[in-house]
């Protein structure tokens, strides 16, 4: 055991992680796909060293974990369900780098069991399902180098973050936030010799195929992220410190508080200060890009858990505090399930929709699907040869991929993200065509002609998402060959 280090407390912690790993298994069928898992289902079929939007990670886990345990819902999140649990595991670590005893990495575990962000992504596959336990383990990984002054530790810090390249950029982000707070703010000799420009390296020779990929194509993950900045940077910016406050949990607002006051102030935890600015600091460049607000959420459980053992100190040998913590506790895990997870049924998402809109966006996938099928069937049989099925977005095209065979439907089409380089369909399919849901890209159908309505998607539970009354039309003809129009389709929000 490294010296300075509190024993590990291994069963408590475990108990923890495997709890929220039943509970997540327990509900992880119910509702549906969401849309972003769709799409995951269909970039897992084309397999690549990057897409428009995303390196390859994510894709690569959806195809590993469906091959593993079905194509389902639950056969899909079994992988989210283990990051999950292992980012609890990951942040009771971290307590114990930032000097917590076994209560206090109890504490941590707990705190990240009940909040917001661990419930959703341990749900839900995403590239933030990885993202969170990949930045916790750097963090864990920057805790040690921190503490320890060893610069040797730049080498698992930057093979971990080539591993994180593979999944999204925004690592990078956390680097451009970190390092100049340990130049300032820190003991800089871990910045000096050769192990930093090794750790660079590592992480650049992991993380080249994305890059080399990305470079051949014109860096589209840059115009994919200036469209979301362009597109919703104002809404992000007004969000994002009720964001950032929900995704953890009102109720471990204090105990987080306390452990930024820590890493700013404390003299025991001096060597971890930069941490506390590098959070800030990451929140800076979050607002200035006018990115999501969930791009600075990883960051929270480090902060959080430095504030748990000074908490566990003054509340667990007086018995009434000691109830009142673990009765913060059981509301956050309560509230925060309410929330995130399948519990309640379809009719009454509503309620919590509002708050947290991905909920709503795994309903109705099968319906849409069904709607597109009855648009179909009104191509007469002799057409259908050369008929072409149009998706406007990608969690559209996602979902007439995994349920369309059902109901009679061929492989569709779309515009949108990296469906764009899997098309276009042949010259040859001059027509019909069915068009889903253009509303929202008018310059989708402005590409085809004689359109008319012939379906509308109904998702059965009168729920407000994305696709609820979306319109299914058919046109009659492209206006002009696939090959010329496909530019003009292609869209990346």
């Amino acid at each position: 055991m490294p010296v300075g280090l509190s024993r590990f407390a291994l069963k408590p912690v475990l108990g923890v992680a495997a709890g929220v790993a039943v509970l997540e298994l327990l509900l992880v069928g119910r509702y549906g796909f969401h849309r972003d898992e769709l799409y995951f289902l269909s970039a897992g079929r084309h397999l690549a060293w990057g897409y428009v939007d995303q390196p390859p990670l994510t894709p690569l886990l959806a195809r590993l974990s469906t091959a593993l345990f079905g194509e389902s819902p639950a056969g899909l999140r079994v992988v989210a369900v283990l990051l999950a649990a292992a980012t609890i595991v990951l942040t009771a670590l971290a307590a114990r780098e930032l000097g917590a005893r076994q209560g206090g990495q109890l504490l941590a575990a707990a705190g990240a069991a009940v909040s917001a962000m661990v419930l959703a992504l341990g749900h839900m596959l995403s590239t933030a399902s990885f993202d969170l336990f990949a930045w916790m383990g750097i963090g864990v990984l920057v805790l040690r180098l921190l503490r320890t002054g060893d610069r040797r530790w730049w080498l698992p810090i930057g093979a971990a973050v080539g591993v994180a390249l593979l999944n999204k950029d925004l690592v990078l982000l956390l680097a451009a936030a970190l390092l100049p707070a340990v130049r300032f703010t820190g003991n800089r000799q871990v910045l000096q010799g050769r192990w930093l420009p090794l750790g660079v390296l590592l992480a650049v020779l992991v993380a080249a195929p994305n890059l080399y990929w990305q470079a051949r194509h014109g860096w589209p993950q840059v115009t994919v992220a200036s469209g979301i900045s362009d597109q919703d940077g104002l809404t992000n910016r007004l969000t994002f410190v009720p964001m950032q406050l929900l995704y953890l949990s009102p109720v471990l607002v204090p105990v987080w508080l306390g452990g930024l006051r820590r890493l700013r102030h404390g003299p025991e935890l001096r060597w971890a200060r930069p941490l506390a600015f590098g959070y800030l600091g990451l929140c800076a460049l979050v607002l200035l890009l006018g990115g999501k607000p969930y791009y600075a959420l990883p960051p929270l459980l480090l902060v959080l858990a430095a504030g748990c053992q000074p908490v566990v100190d003054r509340t667990w040998p007086v018995p009434r505090r000691r109830a009142r913590l673990v009765g913060v506790l059981l509301l956050a895990a309560a509230v925060n399930t309410a929330i995130t997870l399948p519990v309640l049924p379809e009719h009454q998402l509503p309620a919590v929709a509002w708050v947290y809109k991905e909920s709503a966006e795994q309903v109705g996938w099968p319906e849409l699907a069904e709607a597109v099928g009855a648009g179909w069937a009104a191509i007469p049989p002799e057409h259908r040869g050369r008929a072409v099925l149009f998706a406007s977005n990608y969690g559209e095209a996602g979902a007439l991929a995994r349920y369309g065979a059902d109901n009679g439907l061929p492989m569709p089409y779309s515009g949108h993200m990296s469906f764009a380089d899997w098309g276009p369909p042949p010259d040859s399919a001059t027509g019909p065509v069915l068009l889903i849901h253009p509303a929202s890209y008018p310059q989708v159908e402005r590409a085809f002609t004689d359109c008319h309505e012939v379906a509308r998607v109904d998702n059965g539970h009168d729920l407000a998402n994305e696709e609820q009354h979306a319109p299914v039309l058919l046109c009659s003809v492209p206006a002009a060959p696939w090959s010329q129009l496909w530019p003009r389709l292609r869209h990346f929000y």
